[in-house]
Order: C-alpha cells, then sequence, then structure tokens
C-alpha cells in the first residue's frame, strides 16, 4: 500500500470514529480548527511543530495528516527534512525511521 493509499484509509477510519462518537471526536475537531489559524505562527509552522512532534511519537497516521496540510501550505523539501532533522535530535534512532518515511510520503506526493 502507498503512503497516500494509507492516509485515505485513515480518513475512511477517522470518519468512522467521528460517527462513533461524535461529541468527542466533534470536540476534537473544533480544538483543531481553533489552533490550526494564522496567528502568531503560521498555519505552516504549526504544521511543521506538528510533523515534527508526529516524527517523534511515531504516528505514522498524524505524519500523513500533517504532511497533506503542509502540502497544501506549499512546504518545500528542504522545509520538511529540516523538520524531521529537529525530530531526530529530540527522539533519536525512531526518529530516523518515522522520518524517512515522513520524507518518501513528501517525495511521493510531488
Amino acid at each position: 500500500m502507498t503512503y497516500s493509499e494509507q492516509a485515505q484509509t485513515g480518513k475512511k477510519e477517522y470518519a468512522a470514529l467521528k460517527e462513533a462518537s461524535p461529541e468527542v471526536m466533534g470536540a476534537f475537531g473544533d480544538l483543531h480548527k481553533a489552533n490550526v489559524k494564522d496567528g502568531a505562527l503560521t498555519v505552516k509552522e504549526k504544521e511543521l511543530i506538528a510533523l515534527g512532534i508526529a516524527i517523534a511519537t511515531r504516528c505514522e497516521g498524524c505524519i500523513l495528516s500533517h504532511m497533506n496540510r503542509l502540502i497544501k501550505e506549499g512546504v518545500n523539501r528542504d522545509e520538511v527534512i529540516e523538520t524531521i532533522n529537529t525530530a531526530v535530535m529530540m527522539s533519536g534512532g525512531p526518529g530516523t525511521v518515522y522520518g524517512g518515511k515522513a520524507l518518501a510520503y513528501f517525495d511521493e506526493r510531488q
């Protein structure tokens, strides 16, 4: 399965969870909407932070989701690589594995 196919599967699973638990998932969605808008940090900067956290915490679904938003925000490969490097600094060896996945997904989408 490609990373793009995995991202589509994740969207379907999220939708099913939202249907099964509308109150909690609605609140999570509201939290996301409240944060992911330009403020002192741009949406792109916030999404780069989220990508770094996703890599450091080893959440493949989060990597795919935040990378999709970053691509919409016009992220370039160098920005992705610097974010991966920072995640590796904070998480060590596992960051290299999930950082590799993040870069592969970015490259797949280009």
